[in-house]
């Protein structure tokens, strides 16, 4: 069974199509028989006894990460076997594959969360060990048979539980020793393989043979890993051979970091390449032959430029990014003069506005043609925007994938660029496809399980020793056995982790990072970088998620949280875990001293300035999203960067607001007003409870926040508020989107930060920070507090004593058997005032009151404590509920004329849902808190934070590189100019609460 590549085409103009077709089972052709649904073991097991010596097919759940929606057959593929077999597929239910449980019902499987009835089970991806069932043959990407150290306690539960393995991996031809099940990882890049093919046919055309002529069109490929494999073949007849020397390095020139430039660069990287910063060009390109190392021309080279390396002001003034961006017409474009000369082929990422300078108009083209010295370089340009007329003026129009490429030649006869499309003949070559394959999980996986199916169906007819390709890939057997060839890891399976034959740093403290606690054993090249993550959490998921993406990085998670730690490192080969005691200096300088730079996530604060003062010690930077505190400020060294305030609020409310501000003051403008507000929240949807708030981590921080006193200036007035009244005197109307129904808590002091942004106090008639809430959870968080449940004081009475349920903690606490009532005696209200109303049916939704109260006894030392168990058990998010980050600024500024103008910046994030979080899902919080912490990371990695002490990201070093970058993690900021102050929140935000609580 096989599909051809205008198959997979098609199949991707298509989807809708056949997801309501093929993949549910409609075809006309071929009718599918249905089973009924099963969910039970028993009933799976009944209905999969069958014909002797099959082995019932089980397909489990993918539970790697967010992203995994593979499978190892599709529902067609299902029904083929079963319909050639007669064997039983059992499918474990899935809300997040590429197709719906079901399809494959219909498609004639049995669905059921048990697989225990399944003799083989395919997947995809590792297989948590508590996941593996004895006495199973599992097929997986195992990741186990060359000797990955992460996934060897894996092999060794494989042959603990007596269970044969067989790896994709490991689907060879016999004979030639090609693999025969192939994953297209990706299906998406074709813009960067196009470009090479059409190098090799430009090359050729010019009368010069090299291995880009081996390269296809993308849509030739049957996946993008054949591509990659094909690249890397590529690579090692250009590293043995060589390229032309007539056209010099061969310079791959990367427009922009945005995604668009990074996916080619991912395919570029598959080719033996040197990337060189825009700087080096010169030298590089101009470099005498006796100068010249030895492998020159058996590579490629790359450079990524952006603005600054080729925008000037037409003064002669340097670039300025903010000034350039209000004021593009104040610079001009030299890359026909700092870029083009060194570039052979010109890969384009960058959109392009008419506002701004082009990059090369037609007149430059036609400048830089007529200079003999260029005859060899800017040979192609790959214009993945397909901005026709852009950046690049003489790209007139979109070519299509039969006809891709075009050339122009500024040199014609005329005074018009001329237009022709034969290789062989004089001109820059331009590929403009505007309709280039992106990622499909359908594709992959259609392409994937058109390979397997044959070896399914062998497996199914238990043919496990008739077919060699079967009987290779096994890693191990039933009975315990390590099969050759595989027998080499014996001493892995012994130890673990043992120390590699070469130097190694031994540090003899409890908490290595092995699976026990002996010494630390490491070694890396040279160029491998460490980061040491201390505490773990949500939070440290989409740390490791980005920073796990540059192959030469390298992450010690350290943790008192084990179970959590493995978790969170399980399927990065790349993350180590060990324990820590942060309070133990020589554990702790042990671990630092071997990092380049130390990340700190869910440590109490006052064991912030403990990891500062290891890493100033050690000579170390430090990350964390945590406040500067009086401490932490004495901890000041000029000889490390401590970066601080790096999460969400604080933290990207920093960077976008300095952006703004900074910008307002480079027109001479003055800021008078500043309003930041952010919350971290329950998607809307999922906001139906009492207080339209829910929990993903302990509600203590939340609850204890709302006690905090606050300090702000609005209107021209300083206004203090109390913590105890910090709820009652709310803002109940925050207007900043016609959909939400948001009111606001003032946040701590904000009059802290006119002096962080840089900002004049005289200048202000407004300052002020404030934390989101939907309405109506102030006025119900005011009566908790009222009612003593906010209260943290160590519990004296035996208010928890005898209590068995909600309930009767709840009599206690009011000192009454009668809720109702005790709640108004205790607020001094009538029993049916609107206040205790809410506060009853609150108590209802937490099991205190009504038919559902929660039977269980509450063991805590506060009664704060015990509330926030009681909310963590009510307040949970559903398997489909998603959280949601919405933070919005506002500046009014005035300008030299004496006008009022606003400026805003906005964000709003969604998380993933619940249900995906255990196996790679994330909260939108811990999106936005790990990323940005993450993206720091690899700033000081690379040396672009050169700042050092203790700082904040206000400084534009910080701040503009990880805007732009967070922008392709789709964290990204809108920002909005009016000309009126008519759009202003200011004249709606009051402090004075709804006014339920002044009766």
């Amino acid at each position: 069974m096989s599909v051809s590549a205008n198959q997979i085409s098609s199949a991707l103009s298509s989807t809708a199509s056949r997801l309501s077709s093929t993949i549910l089972g409609q075809s006309t052709t071929s009718p599918l028989r249905t089973f009924a649904t099963t969910t039970t073991a028993a009933a799976a097991a009944a209905a999969v006894a069958g014909k002797p010596g099959l082995q019932a097919i089980g397909i489990r759940r993918e539970n790697k990460n967010r992203w995994e929606r593979r499978v190892p057959l599709l529902p067609q593929h299902v029904a083929q076997l079963i319909k050639e077999t007669g064997t039983k597929v059992i499918v474990q239910p899935s809300t997040k594959r590429i197709v719906p449980d079901e399809a494959y019902a219909k498609a004639g499987a049995i669905i059921s969360e048990d697989l225990s009835a399944a003799d083989v089970i395919l997947g995809i991806k590792e297989v948590p060990i508590e996941q593996l069932i004895p006495n199973k043959t599992f097929v997986v990407f195992s990741h186990t048979h060359k000797g990955q150290d992460y996934n060897m306690p894996t092999l060794k539960a494989v042959l603990e539980k007596n269970i044969r393995l067989l790896d994709y991996e490991l689907l060879v031809d016999p004979e030639s020793k090609k693999r025969l099940v192939l994953f297209g990882k990706f299906a998406g890049y074709a813009g960067m393989i196009d470009c090479i093919h059409g190098l090799g046919q430009r090359l050729l055309g010019l009368g010069y043979h090299t291995p880009f002529i081996h390269v296809a069109m993308a849509h030739m490929y049957p996946t993008l890993t054949a591509a990659r494999k094909e690249l890397n073949t590529i690579g090692e007849l250009i590293k043995e051979h060589g390229l032309p020397n007539d056209f010099g390095p061969f310079v791959f020139t990367f427009t922009g970091s945005g995604n668009v430039s990074q996916g080619a660069q991912s395919v570029f990287r598959e080719l033996p390449h040197e990337y060189v910063t825009p700087d080096q060009l010169a030298t590089l390109v101009n470099m005498k032959p006796e100068d010249r190392p030895a492998d020159y021309n058996k590579k490629v080279y790359g450079v990524v430029v952006n603005a600054p390396d080729y925008l000037v002001r037409k003064d002669g003034g340097s670039y300025d990014r903010a000034e350039y961006r209000a004021h593009p017409d104040r610079y001009e474009s030299q890359f026909i003069t700092k870029i083009a000369p060194y570039t052979s082929v010109l890969v384009n990422g960058l959109f392009w506005s008419t506002e701004f300078p082009r990059l090369m108009t037609n007149e430059h083209l036609r400048e830089f043609q007529a200079n003999p010295r260029y005859k060899s370089r800017m040979l192609s340009l790959m214009d993945i925007t397909c901005d026709i007329g852009g950046s690049f003026e003489f790209m007139s129009h979109a070519s299509t994938i039969g006809d891709p490429f075009f050339y122009v030649n500024a040199l014609g006869s005329s005074k018009k660029l001329e237009q022709h499309k034969d290789v062989e003949k004089g001109g820059i070559q331009i590929n403009s496809i505007d309709n280039l394959p992106t990622e499909l999980p359908l594709e992959a996986s259609e392409t994937f399980a058109n390979a397997l199916y044959p070896f399914a169906k062998a497996m199914a007819l238990n043919k496990f020793n008739d077919d060699p390709v079967l009987t290779n890939a096994r890693i191990t057997d039933f009975g315990g056995t390590l099969l050759e060839p595989h027998l080499h890891l014996t001493g892995k399976l012994e130890a673990l982790l043992p120390p590699p034959p070469s130097v190694t740093k031994d540090v003899s403290e409890p908490g290595s990072p092995t699976s026990t606690n002996s010494s630390i054993t490491t070694k890396t090249p040279d160029s491998r970088q460490k980061v040491l993550v201390v505490g773990s959490g949500r939070v440290v998921g989409p740390l490791l998620d980005y920073l796990h993406a540059f192959p030469n990085i390298e992450i010690l998670l350290a943790s008192n949280q084990l179970e959590e730690a493995k978790s969170l490192a399980k399927g990065f080969d790349r993350v180590t875990i060990t324990d820590l005691d942060v309070s133990s200096s020589k554990q702790l300088d042990a671990l630092v001293s071997q990092s380049d730079v130390v990340v700190r996530f869910l440590v109490p604060a006052s064991l912030h300035p403990t990891i500062a003062r290891s890493a100033i010690r050690n000579q170390k930077s430090v990350i964390t999203a945590s406040y500067i505190s009086d401490e932490m400020k004495a901890a000041k060294d000029s000889s490390v960067t401590i970066l601080n305030e790096i999460g969400l609020d604080p933290g990207i409310d920093h960077c976008s607001a300095m952006k703004v501000i900074d910008e307002i003051h480079k027109k001479g403008h003055k800021l008078t007003s500043f309003i930041s507000w952010c919350g971290g929240l329950v998607a809307p949807d999922n906001s139906n409870n009492a207080l339209g708030y829910k929990f993903s981590w302990s509600p203590r921080g939340v609850l204890t926040a709302g006690l905090n006193p606050a300090k702000f200036k609005l209107n021209g007035q300083v206004e203090t508020i109390e913590g105890t009244n910090l709820m009652k005197q709310h803002f109940s109307n925050v207007p900043l989107y016609k959909g939400f129904a948001f009111e606001g808590l003032a946040n701590r002091n904000s009059l802290d930060y006119v002096d962080v942004y840089g900002l004049n106090i005289d200048h202000l008639n407004t300052m002020l920070r404030g934390t989101l809430r939907f309405k109506g959870y102030a006025d119900l968080m005011e009566g908790f507090r009222r009612l003593g449940l906010l209260d943290p004081s160590p519990v004296v009475n035996k208010i928890f004593e005898n209590s068995s349920n909600y309930t009767e903690f709840m009599q206690h606490l009011l000192g009454t058997s009668e809720i109702r009532s005790g709640v108004a005696l205790r607020l001094g209200l009538k029993p049916n005032h609107p206040i205790v109303e809410r506060i009853v049916a609150a108590f209802h939704e937490f099991g205190i009151m009504g038919p559902n109260v929660i039977n269980e006894p509450i063991q805590a030392p506060s009664t704060l404590d015990a509330f926030c168990h009681i909310l963590q058990r009510s307040l949970t998010l559903n398997l489909m509920d998603r959280d949601m980050v919405c933070m919005v600024h506002e500046f009014e500024a005035l300008t030299p004329k004496g006008n009022t103008e606003i400026y805003k910046s906005s964000l709003v994030a969604y998380g993933d849902p619940a249900s995906t979080h255990s196996s790679g899902g994330s909260t939108a919080m811990a999106k936005t808190v790990g990323i940005p912490a993450a993206v720091a990371t690899h700033l000081l990695l690379q040396g672009k934070i050169k700042t050092k002490g203790v700082i904040r990201p206000t400084l534009k070093e910080i701040y503009e590189p990880m805007l732009d970058i967070l922008a392709t993690q789709n964290i990204t900021f809108n920002e909005e100019h009016f000309n009126s102050a008519f759009v202003s929140m200011k004249p709606h935000l009051k402090p004075t609460g709804t006014g339920i609580w002044s009766i």
